[in-house]
């Protein structure tokens, strides 16, 4: 069954390319209803899921946070900050055919894979330093 096009996605899917970062649902959200009061939570959080189901946009799953909408689509990696929980790209190619190269003894059909780094991005490194600095006094 073929879905339609509602204006709401294509307001979803305008809001996740425009803001350019790995958005949650709720950020999402917040910058769509300043210009469109009426939009509800619902309506976003199910035209993002939507959307990504379509591959329209990528849907990022972080363990312990909220999942994260991408608006690049070629296969590439995360970084997660730790202390923050902001989500970056990672600068390194994919690597290629890593599905064929896994070696599996337990009868699993590999379908995709997401890579998740974690660490600590450079203000959350600056706040850090300061925080030394200070006790250091």
């Amino acid at each position: 069954m073929e879905r339609r096009n509602t204006i709401q996605r294509e307001l979803v899917l305008q809001a996740v390319r425009t803001l350019k970062r790995h958005v949650t649902a709720e950020e999402i959200f917040e910058f769509l209803h300043q210009q469109h009061p009426y939009i509800g939570k619902g309506t976003v959080y199910r035209n993002l899921n939507i959307l990504a189901s379509e591959g329209e946009i990528r849907k990022v799953e972080i363990s312990d946070g909220p999942d994260r909408f991408d608006f690049t689509l070629k296969e590439h990696y995360h970084v997660e900050c730790i202390c923050c929980h902001d989500v970056s790209d990672v600068d390194l190619e994919a690597l290629p055919d890593l599905i064929p190269r896994i070696h599996d003894h337990h009868g699993m059909k590999f379908m995709g894979y997401d890579i998740l780094f974690k660490g600590l991005c450079e203000s959350c490194q600056r706040e850090a330093e300061l925080r030394e600095a200070v006790a250091d006094d």
